[in-house]
């Protein structure tokens, strides 16, 4: 039983995580129809950014605090320099994204080298229940996901700011007829999509190996997430995510991570082989 319990508190810490990612690239490919391939190296460039912070001696919940702001400031430049100009052109951001993901994980390699750093968790406590006990840093990890991801819910739910991103996301043409600055609205949701990721990957950089790969490791499972949830409404994501998610690490713990990998992508292959859009792909709205 207490075997269980942790097993679900990990799989639920990684698909709260796996959900900012891939909220990010919901955002980004809902509102401009960019695939943005370099969505990981975003990742790996908050977490990138804790160690820069933890090497100037910065706390670490003060370098977390700064890894949105510092990403999103990268996804500022990158959206002005590169993705504006390849707006609505799916085929198009693969490769220009691409081309972005290999220069920025070189560039990382170039400041900090190729090796991996290991960041120390500035909560080295446990909860203990009886005979249970569980890292509450991780405890933490999961509130601030869950509180940032209802964050973006009510941000695109219930504001004038979401009101106006979703209006240029089903009908860009009518919406820029009604006022509404789409150049604008493209800018600031790719900037929150960036930050978004340069969050989730300060929040998980205790708990992993920080090196120039490490954003594969999430850019593949939030990519899937998108395809079984639906890229169409936010609430895919959950459902994605947790689909994703849940089957990747439970199956890790239980069978091997080869096991896993196969079973992720039988499942993904099956399920949008009989739901081409998602499994609520076809719903409008949240």
């Amino acid at each position: 039983m207490i075997e269980i319990a942790a097993v679900l508190l990990d799989t639920l810490s990684y698909v709260l995580v796996l959900i900012l990612v891939t909220l990010g690239l919901v955002v980004i490919f809902g509102m401009m129809r960019v695939i943005n391939m370099a969505h990981g190296e975003l990742f790996m460039l908050g977490a990138y950014t804790v160690v820069a912070g933890e090497a100037a001696g910065l706390p670490f919940w003060v370098t977390v605090a700064a890894a949105p702001l510092v990403v999103g400031a990268f996804g500022l430049v990158i959206e002005a320099a590169l993705v504006r100009h390849v707006y609505r052109r799916p085929l198009d951001t693969i490769l220009a994204t691409w081309g972005l993901s290999i220069a920025l994980k070189q560039g990382v390699v170039l400041i900090f080298g190729p090796a991996s750093y290991s960041v120390v968790a500035p909560i080295d406590a446990v909860l203990s229940i009886g005979a249970f006990a569980y890292p509450v840093y991780r405890l933490l990890l999961m509130g601030a996901a869950i509180a940032l991801i209802g964050g973006v819910f009510w941000v695109f739910l219930a504001t004038d700011f979401g009101l106006a991103a979703r209006a240029v996301i089903h009908r860009p043409d009518t919406a820029a007829c009604l006022g509404i600055d789409t150049r604008r609205m493209y800018r600031a949701s790719f900037v929150i999509g960036t930050a978004l990721a340069g969050f989730a990957g300060a929040l998980v950089a205790p708990l992993i190996s920080v090196d120039p790969q490490m954003g594969l490791g999430y850019l593949i499972p939030a990519f899937l997430s998108i395809l079984v949830g639906g890229a169409g409404p936010l609430a895919g994501v959950l459902a994605g995510g947790g689909i994703v998610g849940g089957t990747d690490t439970v199956l890790i713990v239980w069978l091997s991570p080869v096991v896993a990998q196969i079973a992720v992508f039988t499942l993904a292959i099956l399920i949008i082989r009989l739901r081409p859009q998602g499994i609520l792909g076809g719903r409008d709205g949240a």
